[in-house]
């Protein structure tokens, strides 16, 4: 070990230019530890045992390392010299705390530390004999360099049939440092990774305990990413400490380490755990926002939604049915209600499916539909469907006469069907608020996550419900006429702009060849359209030749779909809008290699899917002011493509208790954290972050 530490010193001397060497000999030749050996009792009995402490009192600002040093150290070791027959036990090793070192997290000990050893006389020993033990001690101290130190250090012991009880003094400090040590769990322990490394520990207790803070310390290194932020939550039946997986995360089959488990009475306990890989349930993370004010978050950002770009399109259809029927309070009542159940019902079973999918282990967020290239199509159809609807090639009722037949359309079923597709919409946006209520929604049990996209649906429905329940407002809704009839045919166009732009959204995830096949089953969509209407008021012939053709024409639509599922993903790397600046894609290696270069880096999560992602980057990040801001301060620009699914932007997301995007993170240099941006952008706040500016 010393030969391995004289090497490194070595190595290290030879990165310097001969002349500095002595200027650096001259900064620091004083040791960084002073090292003694402290024995519990200065007698032992012939075959007992007496505990003897290896203290080590280190100077402020440097640390010695744990039994596992993290990314980078050695712990201390202990060669000891004793008389015949006597025998030392291993090393007993308090608890440690997390020390991150620039990009890398180390494990250890700051101040002082008491190793504490077990050395058993020889059972010949004879009372009335006086022993030295001797010790060999050698350790690592680091600051931002290491050295390494060494020390030979002796105490004498009696040997005495009756030893004497240990001063009260020092007994109290054996025992204040044995606290320290891990003591076996006795409770069961199970582990699952996936974009995230789940440690469960199965005690109702602890559950019920006020904790303030749950952390894990691996035994071998390469399980967990040490330098990323760990949290603890809650379950049912325990708590659940969550990680960042790191390369052996997936092939380990037990995870050795300690759990330090800090109450709100100050108090603090450490248990050394074995667990085995196994089901993990849901927990509830402490993350600073409450389930009601997760519930009042997801109540707003539905509410905002409603003037998100996206969604304006199917709100102006709903304002024509309100209109229609401004002056029948209980039919708009009907209508309101039907339309505030679809958003509702549409929203929980976006919610569920979520939750669902995320047990099963899949790296699924808000918007995750569009990320499967088979629903950006199927969305682009329903798109240019609902728009030939208003151009008048079908409808599925009597026909607008002068305007003012719009009112004998729709009913109930027609507004429960405009919430639902208001929702399929909505769901690339996300609206201010929404990020911190769906990231604690996907955090929590069933019932408590679907209640937070019920809460959320609620809000999106709100605006209309209560047009409808509030016979004041409908006064200030135009009245029907021929006006209608325009501005419903001019609807069409935001309909076939949103199927254009979902084409887009497939191109990127798919390619060309499944824009091709979309657009082939749009054609035959609209073929099957016109041939039904045509056919409906035709003699019994030409009504069976109709329906014959709009059926073999919805066959060839549901086959595209069905090729394009089969479609490889596109090789695109990144695929997004990123608005003209020097960038590259986001990976965690590359990110920690920037980051341990001490460059600032600016990370945008993104999707081509998402209307609020494209929005921020064309009003902000694409301004003159951030592209000076960018150049000035050499800031590396990562662009986290989850147009697709990608694991690593998952577990970005995650990480950051987001369920989905956009996400704007800056790194400035030397921060162990990010600064998380607001979701709704301004090249204001990015010059803001970069500048360093509060």
């Amino acid at each position: 070990m010393m030969r391995f530490l004289a090497a490194l010193l070595l190595l290290l001397a030879a990165s310097f230019p001969a002349a500095s060497l002595p200027a650096l000999a001259q900064i620091d030749e004083a040791p960084k530890v002073h090292a003694r050996l402290i024995a519990e009792t200065s007698e032992v009995a012939p075959g007992g045992t007496v505990s003897v402490a290896l203290e080590e009192l280190i100077r402020p600002g440097w640390h010695t390392y744990w039994v596992n040093a993290g990314d980078a150290g050695a712990p201390t070791a202990i060669k000891w010299i004793l008389p015949p027959g006597w025998k030392a036990g291993d090393i007993q090793w308090p608890y440690p705390k997390r020390l991150p070192v620039g990009p890398l997290m180390d494990y250890g000990y700051e101040n002082a530390v008491w190793l504490i050893s077990p050395i058993a006389a020889a059972k010949d020993a004879r009372p009335g004999d006086v022993v030295t033990i001797r010790a060999q001690a050698n350790w690592l101290v680091c600051k931002e360099i290491c050295v390494p130190e060494e020390a030979e250090l002796s105490l004498t012991l009696a040997v005495s049939a009756s030893p004497a009880a240990p001063y009260a003094t020092v007994e109290d400090r054996f025992a204040a440092w044995r606290a320290k040590i891990p003591t076996p769990s006795p409770f069961v322990a199970r582990f699952k990774s996936s974009d995230t490394l789940d440690l469960f520990i199965a005690e109702p207790s602890l559950a019920k305990m006020e904790l303030r803070d749950a952390s894990f310390f691996p035994l071998q290194n390469g399980i967990i990413a040490g330098a990323e932020p760990q949290k603890w939550g809650t379950a049912d039946r325990g708590i659940i400490v969550r990680m960042t997986p790191d390369k052996k995360a997936s092939t380990t089959k037990t995870l050795d380490g300690v759990v330090v488990l800090s109450s709100s009475d100050g108090s603090t306990q450490a248990l050394s755990i074995k667990a085995t890989r196994g089901e993990v349930p849901a927990a509830s993370f402490g993350s600073g926002v409450s389930f009601a004010l997760a519930l009042f978050f997801a109540l707003l950002g539905g509410l905002i939604l409603n003037i998100m770009p996206c969604v304006l399109p199917i709100l102006a259809m709903k304002a024509l049915a309100v209109a229609s029927h401004a002056s029948d309070h209980p039919r708009a009542r009907r209508e309101g209600l039907a339309y505030g159940l679809g958003a509702v019902l549409s929203f929980a079973a976006l919610g569920l499916i979520l939750v669902v999918l995320r047990a099963g282990g899949e790296a699924a967020g808000w918007g995750f539909q569009l990320q499967e290239p088979i629903a950006v199509a199927s969305f682009a159809l329903l798109m240019f469907a609902v728009g030939l609807n208003l151009s008048g090639v079908f409808e599925f009722s009597r026909g607008f006469s002068g305007g003012g037949a719009l009112a004998g359309r729709g009913g109930s079923a027609g507004s429960f069907f405009t919430g639902v597709l208001a929702v399929a919409v909505a769901a690339p946006c996300t609206a201010p608020f929404m990020a911190a209520a769906l990231g604690f929604a996907l955090t929590e049990p069933t019932l408590p996550a679907l209640a937070i996209f019920v809460a959320l649906g609620a809000g999106f429905a709100l605006p209309f419900v209560a047009i409808a329940f509030a016979p004041g407002l409908l006064r200030f809704v135009p009245k029907p006429g021929a006006w209608m009839e325009r501005f419903k045919q001019a609807l069409a166009f935001p309909m076939y702009a949103t199927a254009a732009w979902l084409l887009w959204v497939l191109a990127q995830e798919s390619g060309a060849n499944a824009v091709l096949l979309a657009l082939i089953a749009m054609v035959a969509l609209a073929l099957a359209a016109w041939s039904w209407m045509q056919s409906r008021n035709a003699s019994a012939p030409w009504r069976g030749i109709g329906f014959g053709v709009a059926v073999l024409a919805l066959a060839v639509v549901v086959a595209t779909l069905f090729v394009v599922r089969r479609l490889e993903a596109s090789p695109q790397a990144v695929s997004v809008e990123i608005s003209g600046l020097p960038h590259e894609a986001y990976s965690e290696a590359r990110l920690a290699q920037l980051r341990a270069e001490n460059r600032p880096v600016f990370i945008n999560a993104t999707a081509a899917w998402c209307i609020t992602c494209l929005v921020n980057e064309r009003a902000a990040l694409s301004s003159d002011d951030v592209r000076q801001a960018f150049a000035k301060h050499n800031v590396a620009y990562l662009v986290a493509d989850w147009t697709s699914r990608n694991a690593e932007i998952s577990a970005l997301l995650s990480a950051h208790g987001r369920a989905g995007v956009p996400l704007y993170l800056y790194y400035a240099p030397g921060a162990s954290e990010a600064i998380v941006l607001p979701q709704v952008l301004t090249s204001g706040a990015i010059v803001a972050a970069v500048e360093g500016k509060p």
